[in-house]
């Protein structure tokens, strides 16, 4: 029990506070219960226990046996924290702090800038991340489309010389995002439209966004972007 306590410690603690939105004890004997009465069992860890749960199976059918035990609570952590995250958001947005953005073109702006600390994306976006090349010229543009978008034909035409492009390659924005978000020093955060914050986030800013670690002028910005496209 001691070596159990002081491994949950060791794996689930840093910088003095859990790592983890919450901790599910399982087993098939009484060692999860004792555990989690024990002194022995860290305090900042106990306080985070969600469910504790009886498993028939060892190894790795007795985790995925715990999983679906736990699945009401799991889900429950993952509502609440959606509800905190979005409550962050719609705070900088109501007090103006500038250190936020939403929509594809700000959201894309900001994660290349390096200025999103947290990426946050409806887990059922549906816009797509094109890369598109000019046949004549081989030059290749990046494009975020909707599906309305994805419809009209001269977001495949190129503006100076209305030459057809090429696609090379078509993802899912969401797709893209999870396996690159490294890249941009940011934490990737999926919610869904399923609470009154959530549903606020979808239909009022497009399902993605972000908070920022600095105001950023998206203004200037796409200024500049089509000064480019002038030239």
């Amino acid at each position: 029990m001691r070596k159990v306590a002081e491994l949950a410690t060791q794996l689930f603690i840093t910088n003095d506070k859990p790592n983890v939105a919450g901790l599910v004890l399982a087993g098939s004997a009484e060692f999860k219960t004792k555990l989690n009465q024990s002194d022995l069992f860290d305090a900042r860890l106990q306080t985070i226990v969600q469910k504790v749960v009886d498993v028939s199976y060892g190894g790795e059918n007795g985790f995925n046996q715990a999983i679906e035990l736990a699945a009401d609570c799991l889900a429950n952590v993952k509502f609440i924290r959606e509800k905190k995250l979005l409550a962050r958001y719609f705070s900088e947005i109501s007090q103006d702090t500038g250190k936020y953005c939403f929509g594809p073109r700000d959201t894309m702006s900001a994660l290349e800038l390096g200025a999103c600390e947290e990426l946050i994306l409806w887990e059922n976006l549906t816009i797509n991340r094109y890369v598109l090349k000019n046949p004549v010229t081989n030059a290749e543009t990046t494009c975020i489309f909707n599906e309305k978008q994805e419809k009209q034909a001269e977001n495949f035409k190129d503006k100076a010389s209305g030459v057809e492009l090429e696609v090379k390659e078509k993802t899912t924005l969401i797709e893209w995002l999870a396996n690159n978000f490294k890249s941009f020093g940011t934490v990737l955060n999926f919610v869904t439209n399923k609470s009154e914050e959530g549903s606020q986030f979808c239909k009022g800013f497009g399902g993605i966004g972000g908070l920022l670690r600095y105001q950023v002028d998206f203004v200037a910005i796409e200024e500049e972007d089509s000064d480019e496209d002038e030239l």
